[in-house]
């Protein structure tokens, strides 16, 4: 990668921001064959954990970039570990790597907060580029879980919103670019293609995604992109 902040560290003789990347999973030989291979790709791993409580403390105490992630743990499970750690640190990206391809898992944990999901059937070079994109917050999916999960935005979008009291503030204004990157995101479209296709740099554009997250008072890409498509931008 070249520099692009997305936290972790400079490597002074690549001049590289090094991803920070941490991996939990309840099985030794596993957890140490990714973080060993993620190791030799470049990545900082700066702690492992084997259970959901160990997890949460560890992740708290080291604050990885990435925190690549098993939905079956003992003592917490996955997608409780995932809304833990990101509702109380929202710029933690997590990729789930799980054995499960079953809708219902996936769709539990980007609900929970994942960034993407990808199964333990990857290859080495499909890990580390999973963990490279989601450092920088563009959604992995496994081929064929990314339009089930789009599907599942549109219909979170669909179900019945409350209706607004008289006494709440309008809704913020955004600007004209921060809705074109907005319409954009509603559509399924990587950080990555969202810079290509407006001409710009990817780092602009996770700017201006950054300011409406902060400006709608949202936490993630699974609220942001439910916002959009209720508003129907996702058809503009």
């Amino acid at each position: 990668m070249t520099n692009q902040q997305v936290g972790g560290r400079t490597d002074p003789q690549t001049d590289r921001q090094t991803i920070r990347v941490m991996v939990v999973d309840d099985h030794p030989m596993w957890r140490d064959a990714v973080a060993r291979d993620l190791a030799a790709a470049g990545f900082d791993v700066v702690a492992t954990a084997g259970d959901g409580p160990q997890a949460v403390r560890r992740a708290k105490a080291v604050a990885p970039d990435v925190l690549v992630l098993d939905l079956n743990l003992p003592g917490m499970p996955g997608v409780q570990v995932c809304k833990e750690l990101v509702g109380s640190h929202p710029a933690l990206r997590v990729l789930v790597l799980s054995a499960s391809g079953e809708h219902g898992d996936v769709l539990e944990a980007v609900k929970s907060g994942a960034t993407g999901y990808l199964l333990k059937s990857a290859s080495t070079d499909e890990l580390t580029d999973a963990v490279r994109r989601t450092a920088v917050g563009d959604p992995v999916f496994t081929p064929g879980l990314a339009g089930l999960v789009l599907g599942e935005y549109r219909r979170l979008a669909s179900d019945p919103v409350p209706a607004s009291g008289a006494d709440e503030p309008k809704a913020p204004q955004l600007t004209e670019r921060e809705t074109e990157v907005l319409r954009l995101v509603a559509k399924g479209l990587s950080y990555k293609q969202i810079a290509e296709r407006l001409v710009i740099s990817h780092r602009t554009v996770q700017n201006h995604v950054q300011n409406t997250l902060g400006k709608l008072q949202l936490h993630n890409r699974v609220e942001l992109v439910r916002y959009a498509i209720e508003r129907g931008l996702d058809d503009a």
